[in-house]
């Protein structure tokens, strides 16, 4: 551990807290991931303390989360950029990945729009009551 003087740079979890806007439990739940370590340490009485950098690496975590990454990628990310290297290049393989997954879920969103309107276009109210006795919902059911 550091001398006194060298620990009035560091945050409590609590001042991380309320400057991020973030629990102190998720907080806790990024270090323990490891997605804070080369910005925190232990005080010698066992409290958590923060670097300063810590909120800027909670501040990218944050927006990294709300452009669809998951922890596990902004680890990968921040592994790139403790190595010393800036790690837009990663980002940028990331989100073309997201823009992949996104295209996906529109086409099969699509489809299933199309299905609904297809039911939908078919609709009989009151059903018929001979594929009733067979169905719960003939409109949406085959007859085997």
């Amino acid at each position: 551990m550091m001398g006194n003087t060298a620990l009035d740079s560091w945050l409590k979890i609590g001042d991380v807290s309320s400057q991020t806007g973030l629990s102190v439990k998720t907080i806790r739940y990024y270090e323990e991931m490891g997605l804070l370590a080369p910005t925190t340490t232990r005080s010698e009485s066992g409290y958590r303390l923060f670097t300063p950098q810590a909120l800027k690496r909670l501040a990218f975590i944050k927006r990294a989360q709300s452009l669809g990454l998951s922890l596990s990628e902004i680890h990968e990310i921040l592994e790139v950029y403790d190595s010393g290297e800036i790690p837009c290049g990663a980002m940028k393989q990331h989100l073309l990945g997201k823009v992949e997954a996104i295209n996906e879920q529109i086409a099969a969103l699509q489809m299933l729009k199309s299905e609904l309107l297809g039911l939908l276009s078919g609709w009989q109210e009151p059903p018929p009551s001979d594929r009733l006795a067979q169905t719960i919902c003939p409109n949406i059911q085959q007859i085997n």
